[in-house]
């Protein structure tokens, strides 16, 4: 399956390590102009370097995407510099460090934290890339929700899950709204891969029992990694899924 995005603008967030920068490098390699967003201005700068590297195009974006206005001077710019915005990876998100704890134990602030960046930054994205995909009548969104969105979280964290799980519901909402445009909007529900520093800590604190009990309840025995997160968005992104709009994938070896 020959994939191919030369000619094509990707805003990517969530960009600075794991599922992000992998996919990011895989649209500089396919060709696409690429604009890289986090608020981790080192690591991002190294995934812009692995996209020269790539020999691909790379505009690195520092931008808090829980706040609409940045959001919008994010989008403008990146259809002013490249003349539209074709591609649009929600990836940000996560647990924002937070850790497992009882439901009356939970913060007002913690829940919001987490809704804003992996809910409200999303949609603000969407916001964002919409009027000019819908002049382009094209147009490609898709976010990364979790395997949490789809069942429970592994780590416990109340609001990740349900986050998640409004993603999913936001990208069938969305699918069926844009679909007049042929603006496609679908979904990777990722299972645990070893992404980034969150992951990790995660990972070390299940012990070598619990490590060996994930693995075991995965068909395929083993732990994915970013590249097979970034494929599946590449696929949704191409030409070979121009008739599918408002699903969701679980990429996670099989449960």
């Amino acid at each position: 399956m020959n994939i191919d995005f030369t000619g094509k603008t990707a805003i990517v967030t969530g960009a600075a390590h794991g599922f992000g920068r992998a996919v990011s490098v895989a649209f500089a390699e396919r060709g696409a102009d690429v604009w890289a967003v986090d608020i981790v201005p080192d690591e991002l700068e190294e995934t812009r370097r692995l996209c020269d590297a790539a020999a691909g195009r790379c505009h690195a974006r520092t931008v808090d995407i829980t706040q609409p206005e940045a959001v919008n001077a994010l989008a403008e710019d990146a259809a002013q510099a490249s003349g539209r915005v074709d591609i649009l990876v929600n990836n940000a998100g996560g647990v924002l460090g937070q850790v497992g704890k009882p439901l009356e134990d939970v913060a007002p602030d913690e829940w919001n934290a987490i809704f804003a960046v992996n809910v409200s930054g999303a949609f603000y994205l969407c916001q964002a890339v919409a009027p000019a995909m819908k002049a382009a009548r094209y147009g490609r969104i898709v976010n990364i929700s979790s395997g949490a969105g789809l069942t429970i979280s592994l780590t416990g964290i109340q609001a990740y899950a349900a986050a998640k799980a409004a993603l999913v519901s936001l990208t069938r909402q969305l699918g069926h709204e844009l679909g007049a445009w042929n603006i496609t909007v679908n979904c990777i529900a990722p299972g645990f891969v070893r992404s980034n520093a969150n992951t990790e800590r995660q990972w070390e604190s299940y012990g070598v029992e619990g490590q060996r009990a994930l693995v075991g309840n995965i068909a395929l025995k083993r732990l994915g990694s970013p590249a097979d997160i970034a494929n599946g968005v590449l696929f949704f992104a191409s030409d070979h899924a121009t008739w599918i709009t408002g699903q969701t994938l679980a990429i996670d070896g099989g449960k």
